[in-house]
């Protein structure tokens, strides 16, 4: 059971992704696990961890958000709560 809502993460990144216009993997799938778990599937969290490790992908000049990016994000998201 805890995959599929695993897979429901994955899906909401990846559909966000394609209403931005990206059709390619943005994200590894390492970094959408790490993302699900901290997260635990709530879309506003998702959603501002994404955001974030966005950011930090693109401060390092990488071309696919990684869990380093995650853990990053985490940081940044995690530091005012």
């Amino acid at each position: 059971m805890v995959s599929t809502f695993k897979e429901e993460t994955a899906s909401y990144i990846k559909h966000h992704l394609t209403i931005a216009g990206r059709s390619d993997p943005l994200f590894s799938d390492d970094a959408v696990d790490l993302i699900h778990r901290t997260s635990r599937g709530l879309p506003r969290s998702v959603n501002n961890i994404a955001l974030q490790s966005l950011i930090a992908a693109f401060a390092d000049e990488k071309s696919i958000v990684d869990e380093s990016s995650i853990r990053l994000a985490i940081t940044e998201t995690h530091a005012t709560e």
